[in-house]
C-alpha cells in the first residue's frame, strides 16, 4: 500500500483535494477478482433468471437449494478468512461480488442478508469458539442467516427496542421474548443474530439464536410490493432458551454491533445497485434498438437517446464511487494492523472511518438505480408496464433499496451527523476551512489566468463546490448551534451538496486515472461522463445550499452568502447535449451498458 494513501479519512473529501494517485478505479481489479466477479455472473445465468417466477412465486425449498449451489461454489465465503473455510479476500473483492449479484433481484437480497448481516456479526464479533463453530458452515450455505433488529416500534430507532432477555435462575441461558419483523430469511434461516435488552438494560445485547433452541414462531410471509421471492417473515420469541455462551460480544453492546454491520450493509447494497442498474441498462439499449416507430429504431431519437446517456452516467460515477471507498476501507484496514491492531478489530475500525462515504454510497445508488429502473420503464413504453417484460419486476423490486439498511433520510442525517461529530472531536477541522471561504467573500474574486493543464477547469468547480457546502455547512452551525440537530430539513440540503460533491469527486479523479494510465482515447467516455455528471452537479448543489441558506439567513448576511453561492457555483458553458449523444452512441453500437 503507497504511504500516501494512508493520510485519507473518511470525511476528509470536504476540506482536501484527493489525487487520482490516491484513488482505486475498478479497471484495476486483477484477474482472479473479475474470475470471481464472472462466476457470479454466470451462476445468476445459469441458475437464477430464468427461474424468476419460481422464485417470486416462493416454490418451496428453492431459494435454500439455489443458496446451497452458490455455497458450493465459494460465493458465501470471499471475504470469510480461509481458516473458516473462505476464500479471505478484501473487502473491495467482496463489493465486487455484491454488485455481480446485484441483478439477482430476489436471490440478491437473500444472498446479500446471509452473507452481510447474517454473517458478519458472527465473524467480526464472535469469539474464538463462536467463529470456529458457526462461520465455517455460513461459508457453505449448510446454515442460512438471518438478522433480527426490527421490531413493529422500532425501526430507523432501533435501540427502542422492547424484545427483553432475563437470565433463567440457573444461570445458563438467557430467556429471550419479543416480536421482530421484516426478518429477510426468516423463513428458511438456521442462524439468527438477535437483539434485546437484557433487565434494565439502555442498551441492545447481541445473541447469535439457533433455529433448533425452540421458543421460535412465525407468521406467514409477507406479501410484498417487490423482491417477492425473498422470505419475510415477522418472528416471535417466546421463552427462547439462548445459552449464556451465545452471546455475541459483551452486554449492551449490540447497539454498536448492528450501528457498524449496517454500514457495511450500506455501502454493499450501494454496490449491489450498480449490478442491477448495468443489468437493466442493458436491457433497455436493446430495446430501444429492436422497437422500431416512425420507421426508425426509437434509439435513433434524441430523447431516447438522453435517457441512455443519463442512465449510463448515473451507474458510472456511483460505481467510481462505490469502489474507491471500498479501497479506502481496504487502505484503513490495512494501515491499522500494521499500527498493531488486531484484524478483527481492524476491520471494524476501518468500516466505522468511512461510515459517511458508506452512507453516501447506500442513498446516491438506491436512487441511482430508481432513476435508471423508472427510465428503462419509460424506454419500454407500454410494455414496460407489462410483467411479461423485464421492467416491471426490476422497477418494484428496486423501491426497498432507499428503506433498506436505514432509510434514505435517515441516512442523509447521518451523513451530517457524523461530519460534525467529527469536526467538534477534532478529527476533522471543517471550521477552519469554513472561515475561510467566509473570508473569503469579502475579497475581490480571483481572476488569474485560467490553468489549461488536463481536468484543471473541472478541479477548481469542484474546489468551489466544496466551499459552497463550508459556506453553508459553516454559516447554519453558526447560525443555528445546538438547534441545527433539529433542522431536518436544513440538515439534508447540506447532505445533498455533500454527496453529490463526493460522486462528483469519485468519477472525475477516476476519468483522470484513466487518462494518465490508459491514454486520452481510453478516457473519452469516462471523461464525458464526468463532466455530464459535473455539470448536473453544480446546478443540484447550488439549488439545496440556497434552500438552505433561505432556511435560516436574512438581511445582508443573506444577501452576501447567496453573491457567494453564485460565485461558487459559476462555470464555463459545456455543450452536455453533444457529450450525451456520445454515450448513448456507444451503448447503442455496443447494444448494451459496456463502460
Amino acid at each position: 500500500m503507497e504511504a500516501n494513501k494512508k493520510t485519507i479519512k473518511g470525511g476528509e473529501f470536504v476540506i482536501r483535494e484527493t489525487a487520482y494517485t490516491d484513488i482505486f478505479i475498478p479497471e484495476e481489479f486483477d484477474e482472479e477478482a473479475k474470475m470471481i466477479r464472472q462466476t457470479c455472473l454466470d451462476f445468476l445465468e445459469a441458475e437464477v433468471l430464468d427461474n424468476l417466477d419460481r422464485i417470486d412465486a416462493q416454490e418451496e425449498g428453492l431459494m435454500q437449494s439455489l443458496m446451497d449451489k452458490a455455497g458450493e461454489l465459494g460465493m458465501l465465503g470471499v471475504s470469510i478468512p480461509e481458516e473458516y473455510g473462505g476464500f479471505g479476500k478484501n473487502f473491495n473483492t467482496s463489493m465486487l461480488v455484491a454488485e455481480a449479484v446485484g441483478g439477482g433481484f430476489s436471490f440478491a437480497v437473500a444472498l446479500s442478508a446471509h452473507t452481510g448481516i447474517g454473517t458478519l456479526p458472527i465473524l467480526y464479533y464472535g469469539n474464538a469458539e463462536q467463529k470456529t463453530k458457526y462461520i465455517p458452515k455460513l461459508a457453505t450455505g449448510e446454515w442460512k442467516a438471518a438478522y433480527c433488529l426490527t421490531e413493529p416500534n422500532a425501526g430507523s430507532d432501533a435501540n427502542s427496542g422492547r424484545t427483553a432477555a432475563k437470565l433463567n435462575p440457573e444461570g445458563t441461558h438467557y430467556l429471550i421474548n419479543g416480536q421482530k419483523m421484516w426478518i429477510t430469511n426468516g423463513g428458511f434461516a438456521d442462524i439468527f443474530i438477535v437483539f434485546a435488552k437484557i433487565d434494565d438494560d439502555k442498551n441492545l445485547t447481541a445473541f447469535i439464536v439457533e433455529k433448533d433452541f425452540g421458543g421460535i414462531t412465525m407468521n406467514p410471509e409477507e406479501h410484498k410490493l417487490g423482491i417477492k421471492g425473498s422470505s419475510t417473515r415477522q418472528i416471535f420469541f417466546n421463552d427462547c432458551a439462548v445459552p449464556v455462551e451465545n452471546m455475541l460480544s459483551t452486554r449492551e453492546n449490540g447497539f454498536k454491533i448492528a450501528v457498524n454491520i449496517l454500514n457495511i450493509g450500506r455501502i454493499k447494497l450501494g454496490a449491489a445497485t450498480i449490478g442491477s442498474a448495468r443489468m437493466v441498462a442493458s436491457q433497455a439499449v436493446k430495446y430501444a434498438n429492436e422497437r422500431v416507430q416512425f420507421n426508425l429504431p426509437i434509439s435513433k431519437f434524441g430523447a431516447i437517446r438522453y435517457k441512455l446517456a443519463e442512465m449510463a452516467t448515473r451507474l458510472y460515477a456511483n460505481e467510481s464511487a462505490a469502489y474507491r471507498a471500498g479501497q479506502n476501507i481496504d487502505d484503513a484496514f490495512e494501515s491499522l494492523v500494521a499500527g498493531g491492531m488486531s484484524e478483527a478489530d481492524a476491520k471494524l475500525k476501518s468500516v466505522e472511518q468511512f461510515a459517511i462515504e458508506c452512507a453516501i454510497i447506500k442513498v446516491w445508488g438506491s436512487e441511482m438505480l430508481d432513476y435508471v429502473v423508472d427510465e428503462g420503464v419509460q424506454i419500454y413504453g407500454g410494455m414496460g408496464y407489462s410483467a411479461e417484460a423485464p421492467m416491471e419486476r426490476a422497477y418494484r423490486d428496486s423501491r426497498i433499496n432507499r428503506i433498506f439498511e436505514g432509510t434514505n433520510e435517515v441516512n442523509r442525517l447521518l451523513v451530517v451527523d457524523m461530519l460534525l461529530k467529527r469536526a467538534m472531536k477534532g478529527e476533522l477541522d471543517l471550521m477552519g476551512p469554513a472561515t475561510a471561504v467566509a473570508n473569503e467573500l469579502m475579497s475581490i474574486p480571483d481572476f488569474a489566468e485560467e490553468d489549461e493543464t488536463p481536468f484543471a477547469a473541472e478541479k477548481k468547480i469542484l474546489a468551489n463546490l466544496k466551499k459552497a457546502g463550508l459556506l453553508v455547512a459553516g454559516a447554519a452551525v453558526q447560525k443555528l448551534m445546538m438547534s441545527l440537530s433539529k433542522e431536518e430539513e436544513i440538515l439534508m440540503n447540506i447532505a445533498d451538496v455533500i454527496g453529490y460533491i463526493y460522486v462528483a469527486e469519485s468519477v472525475l479523479l477516476r476519468a483522470e486515472k484513466i487518462h494518465h494510465t490508459q491514454g486520452a482515447d481510453a478516457a473519452s467516455y469516462p471523461v464525458d461522463m464526468a463532466r455530464v455528471y459535473l455539470y448536473s452537479t453544480i446546478d443540484k448543489v447550488y439549488v439545496a445550499a440556497k434552500e438552505a441558506l433561505y432556511s435560516f439567513g436574512e438581511g445582508d448576511e443573506l444577501k452576501m452568502m447567496l453573491v457567494g453561492l453564485r460565485r461558487f457555483t459559476k462555470a464555463e458553458p459545456f455543450n452536455v447535449k453533444d457529450a450525451r449523444q456520445r454515450i448513448a452512441k456507444k451503448m447503442i453500437d455496443d447494444n448494451k451498458y459496456n463502460f
